[in-house]
C-alpha cells in the first residue's frame, strides 16, 4: 500500500513539471499562472524527494513482514471485524504484560458517560 502510496506521489510530481516543460517546448509559452504553479512543484518535488525515498525504503524493508502479518492474521481479524458492530463501544487495545493482546469492551455506565458527539457545522 505505502509503496503504491510512494509511487504515486513520486509519478504526480515528477508528471506535473515535465508536462510544463513539454508545454514550453512546444512554443505554447506559460501564463504567469502556469510558471508558479511549476516552480510550486518543482519545489515541492526537490523538498519531498528525501522523505519519498525514504518511505519507499522502509516500505521495502517492512513488506516481508507485513505479508506475514496478513497472511497468518488475515482470517482471524476478518472474522473479528464481522462480528463487531460498534468499535465505540470497546476500549482500545491493550497489550498485558504477558505479550496477550485484549480489547475490553465498555461497560453500559462507560458507555453513558461519553460525551455524545454532535456533527460539527460548517459555514459557508
Amino acid at each position: 500500500m505505502k509503496n503504491i502510496l510512494c509511487t504515486s506521489v513520486i509519478a504526480l510530481t515528477l508528471a506535473l513539471p515535465a508536462t510544463a516543460q513539454q508545454e514550453e517546448a512546444e512554443g505554447k509559452g506559460l501564463s504567469l499562472m502556469e510558471e508558479g504553479a511549476r516552480l510550486f512543484f518543482r519545489g515541492l518535488r526537490d523538498e519531498m524527494e528525501p522523505a519519498l525515498r525514504e518511505l519507499e525504503g522502509m516500505a521495502r524493508d517492512i513488506e516481508p513482514s507485513l505479508r506475514t502479518f496478513v497472511q497468518e492474521m488475515g482470517p482471524a481479524l476478518r472474522e473479528m471485524f464481522d462480528r463487531v458492530e460498534d468499535w465505540s463501544a470497546y476500549h482500545p487495545p491493550e497489550m498485558l504484560p504477558n505479550g496477550d493482546i485484549i480489547i475490553r469492551r465498555k461497560t453500559p455506565q462507560e458507555l453513558m458517560d461519553e460525551p455524545q458527539k454532535t456533527p460539527e457545522e460548517i459555514d459557508l
